[in-house]
């Protein structure tokens, strides 16, 4: 039988900075989940609202056998300027989490050398593709509190942090959660450009409906007019409530190599010209991949629109005759916003 101490020696050992323990018993904040669904919140993304919406009331529906959840943190900041510093109208932005390899390959597999180190036999590897409240049990664990914007943060790492569980049949004592040190503190919600962050509660969550984030990565088809404006040059996910964290002022930079920037600001007109092929040479092994090829072009047409460069007018002509009916019409929407129409 391990020690906690003996674990978050290992879990360091692994690649993660933070490590907590919690109990696998269904969350508090399980009845908070079900309204946030019920008000309509997770948009089109249906694996939120399905039958997993119901296995994610307990995490012993994933393992059986489960006692404890090992709850781990990987710091992926690179030190590099935020999107609030970013003025070029000629570039685009992509979210921060997004710049390197799929973090999710990256944390599998430093959960496996944990596994591997401590001899588990009975476990079950989550990343966030895993039907479990992970910022929740995050939050039990000790990692941080759950912020306005939603976001864990670590008093002493800031907010840019990749979270992973692993369930265990091993029991060990969970750790305290820490006090929430948001205070008063609401500059998330005032800067962010489509007010995705909104009142429930006494509290706040995000309407997905409204983030860029969703807009850009999980919406498929059409954007809504009236959204197109608030995405600016972002062409795939946002990180504006977790640039203007005070928390984040000093937040930790990531050692992990892997996690090294690729292509974070690229040019708007170039990613114009991208064929398909092109496209997932670019962005293979990152998170962009999930935008896939139509809709990265239809956020690209959006952030050329929104540039006020009438250089961007060339590029959006040819997307405008794209024979991908939603990019056309997003270019098309694009040249009139250019154009004062």
């Amino acid at each position: 039988m391990y020690h906690k101490e003996q674990v978050r020696q290992a879990a360091a050992e692994a690649g993660f900075e933070l490590c907590g323990f919690a109990a696998a018993t269904p969350s508090p904040d399980v009845p908070a989940y079900r309204g946030w669904v019920a008000a309509g919140f997770a948009g089109a993304m249906g694996y939120l609202t399905d039958r997993r919406a119901e296995v994610r009331e307990d995490p012993r529906r994933l393992l059986p056998s489960a006692r404890s959840i090992i709850c781990l943190g990987k710091v992926y900041n690179w030190p590099t300027p935020y999107s609030t510093e970013f003025s070029d109208e000629t570039r685009a932005w992509v979210s921060r989490y997004a710049w390197g390899d799929d973090y999710h390959d990256v944390m599998r597999e430093g959960m496996t050398r944990l596994v591997e180190r401590l001899g588990l036999d009975d476990f079950k590897i989550c990343v966030d593709t895993a039907p479990l409240l992970e910022r929740s049990y995050a939050r039990l664990a000790g990692l941080g509190w759950i912020g306005r914007n939603t976001c864990i943060i670590n008093q002493r790492l800031g907010s840019w942090i990749f979270l992973g569980e692993i369930l265990t049949s091993l029991e060990f004592e969970p750790d305290a959660p820490p006090p929430d040190r948001c205070g008063t503190c609401t500059r998330c919600i005032e800067a962010c450009p489509t007010e995705a962050i909104v009142p429930v509660g006494g509290g706040y969550t995000i309407d997905s409906r409204l983030c860029i984030s969703y807009l850009t990565i999980e919406l498929r088809g059409e954007i809504p007019e009236e959204r197109r404006a608030g995405m600016a040059a972002h062409v795939f996910g946002c990180d504006i409530c977790q640039d203007v964290c005070p928390w984040n002022r000093r937040a930790a930079t990531t050692g992990e190599p892997r996690f090294a920037p690729r292509h974070e600001t690229p040019e708007l007109a170039s990613l114009a010209e991208l064929s398909e092929e092109e496209f997932r040479a670019m962005f293979r092994g990152t998170p962009v991949s999930r935008a896939r090829y139509s809709g990265f072009l239809r956020n690209v047409a959006v952030a050329m629109g929104n540039s006020g460069d009438v250089r961007m007018l060339e590029p959006l002509t040819r997307l405008a005759r794209s024979a991908d009916a939603v990019v056309a019409r997003h270019a098309a929407w694009g040249m009139k916003k250019l154009k004062g129409v």
